[in-house]
């Protein structure tokens, strides 16, 4: 039996280290939080390489006396609670007393700090032990520089992500704690750039334009309400300013940044039906309440909390957004919710015995009409004959037989004969098997409706649905390579402002955006310019742009297949907005590019376009025979 012992100072540090410091960005969010509880009015944050070279926080708070610095390293040291009454009755963002002996034990850590004296104090830790202290010359506050992040676990590097990612998390989490903290002026500058400014004026919306931009900003209504036990405020985007993930929704409880999924909630029930099914708003919602209704002493980077009464907060939250909205008489509307993809199944069309073990398979009688395809309604009380898919059988009254794998297999190897011309001969079955939509002949239109026949069939298309399906096979090409996105030019370049963190985003995928069809270039001040734009994007062109890049960096930057028919089947729907008269060889026309797709039947999401109604099917609705 191995023996029992103490592990040492040093080994404890770096467990607790392991759950405190996780990454960069859990550095960077310690020493600002320290920097608050200090009383600072002035942070500044300075980062290279992500973080993992070093890490400046400077501040201009109180400082601490040189002759509790070794302290302030020691696990569980704080200034923050003394009883154990003050750990309900938290009103500071840290108070257990672990970031600086966390951080220490993983990094080099240099400290330069005075408390308003003539002289400050200047101090250096390297795997949690304190190698020099001295004084020094320094302004009231505290510098503390990091170096060389995890640099004693190199397991720990592993797990990082790239350093692009790893400075999006900085740069979130400072713009979390800017709009927690609007009175307190935020520098963040990473590498020599400046990516977030705050004028600390405690300005909200000035903020948010710090943080979104001026565009978002201006976009957003104020709201406020209060009851005995909560008071809720902040800024909401109106319906129309929507983007892809809740990650744009900012919860802060007495300025800690939180997350609960009641309370998001809570914020899109204020909406209603005025935003879009999987459309989330922009929202800074400022919580302030007694420290006595929260508990934050739940999880190791505090953001998650126990709340008392928070029913209570959910119904203050969701009335005063409703109330906010109908105070500016935000007009939404409810058919957006409607757009939804919905899975389309056509039982008249195959009918399946649902036993999981067999399935009925034999040959249905032989049709002389190469289109007549009669479904077979199958009747459970009427006598049935089965075979089991994993027994081949050898006589022809079943589709499955022991040659059917080796046929198949044959038929996958050979390849088309080409031509002299170098175009590919396909036979005629070939070419009813590429497009399951026989030659139509025109009978007429409706209203709404295409009338075409063929083979004694009555065939109707949906005239609005069938242009869409076509525009969209169109720009899906363009998209997908096939052909070249034709570009319309603009007389007066579209300047698009974002964010500091889509700006960062977005400068890092450029190239692949150009896939889309846009050529962005970088203008400064986290703006892009845009001087032409692909011809089959529809609508405001900024708003189209926008919602383009905003799916792209949320939902499929990593599936660009996926993006594409997306794009492909929004412009589509924005393209072709109703019906209209057409003329004969329009009519033609259409015919001839839906029987050029493979599935001339259904949309990009699922809908019908073409409804075929056979000639027995006719004959039954006459009683005919």
């Amino acid at each position: 039996m191995a023996k029992i012992h103490e592990l040492s100072v040093n080994l404890t540090n770096q467990i607790a280290a392991g759950e405190v410091i996780e990454r960069p960005a859990s550095v960077v969010k310690e020493l600002v939080e320290n920097a608050i509880d200090a009383g600072s009015s002035r942070i500044r944050v300075d980062v290279i390489d992500a973080g993992l070279k070093q890490i400046i926080v400077q501040d201009n708070g109180s400082g601490i006396a040189g002759n509790q610095l070794e302290l302030a390293f020691t696990r569980h040291a704080t200034s923050k609670i003394n009883t154990e009454h003050d750990l309900f009755n938290i009103s500071t963002l840290g108070f257990r007393g672990e970031a600086l002996a966390s951080i220490a034990a993983v990094s080099q850590v240099e400290i330069l700090t005075n408390t308003g004296n003539a002289a400050g104090t200047r101090a250096e830790f390297t795997a949690g032990t304190k190698t020099i202290q001295e004084d020094a010359a320094a302004v009231q506050g505290t510098q503390i520089t990091v170096k060389d992040l995890f640099y004693n676990t190199p397991a720990r590097l592993k797990y990082l992500r790239s350093p692009r990612t790893e400075m999006m998390k900085i740069v979130d989490i400072i713009n979390r704690l800017a709009l927690g903290y609007p009175q307190i002026a935020l520098t963040l500058v990473n590498e020599g750039r400046t990516l977030l400014q705050t004028a600390g004026n405690g300005n909200l919306g000035q903020t948010v334009a710090n943080v979104y931009g001026r565009n978002i900003a201006s976009k957003m209504i104020p709201f406020s309400s209060s009851d005995s036990d909560f008071t809720v405020s902040g800024l909401i985007s109106k319906p129309e300013l929507t983007r892809s993930t809740r990650n744009f929704i900012s919860l802060l409880l007495n300025g800690r940044y939180i997350r609960n999924f009641q309370l998001a909630a809570a914020i899109l029930d204020g909406y209603g039906t005025n935003l879009a099914v999987k459309h989330y708003p922009i929202a800074v919602v400022q919580i302030e309440t007694d420290p006595l209704l929260v508990d934050v002493n739940v999880h190791p980077t505090k953001r998650e909390v126990r709340l008392s009464k928070e029913t209570g907060l959910r119904r203050l939250i969701t009335g005063a957004i409703s109330d906010a909205l109908l105070d500016k008489e935000v007009q939404g509307s409810a058919l957006a919710n409607l757009r939804a993809t919905r899975a389309t199944t056509l039982v008249d069309q195959l009918q399946f015995n649902l036993n999981k073990n067999v399935v009925e398979t034999e040959r249905a009688p032989v049709v002389d009409e190469v289109n007549e395809s009669p479904a077979t309604q199958i009747d459970s009380k009427s006598h049935q004959q089965y075979v089991d898919l994993n027994q081949p059988r050898d006589d022809d009254r079943y589709l499955i037989t022991k040659t059917w794998q080796k046929n198949v297999a044959r038929q996958e190897q050979l390849t088309p004969f080409p031509t002299a011309g170098g175009k590919t001969v396909i036979s005629k079955g070939d070419e009813r098997l590429g497009s399951s939509l026989p030659e139509l002949s025109l009978v007429g239109q409706t209203r709404s409706y295409l009338v075409a026949a063929s083979a004694g069939d009555l065939y109707l298309v949906d005239q609005v649905a069938a242009r869409r399906l076509i525009s969209f096979h169109q720009i899906k090409r363009e998209l997908d390579g096939q052909q070249q996105i034709n570009q319309q030019g603009l007389l007066t370049p579209l300047m698009l402002e974002f964010g500091n963190l889509e700006f960062i985003q977005i400068k890092e995928k450029l190239n692949e955006i150009k896939k889309i069809g846009l050529f962005l270039e970088d203008f400064g001040q986290n703006t892009f310019v845009l001087r032409s734009y692909p011809t089959w994007l529809s609508g405001e062109l900024e708003k189209s742009v926008r919602a383009i890049l905003d799916r792209f960096l949320n939902v499929d930057q990593n599936n660009l297949a996926n993006l594409f028919k997306h794009i492909a089947a929004d412009q589509a729907q924005r393209a072709v907005t109703g019906r209209k008269k057409l003329t004969t060889a329009d009519c033609e026309d259409l015919l001839a590019h839906l029987r050029a797709l493979t599935d001339p039947y259904h949309d990009a999401n699922g809908q019908v376009v073409i409804v075929q109604l056979r000639q027995s099917e006719l004959q039954k609705m006459f009683k005919k025979d």
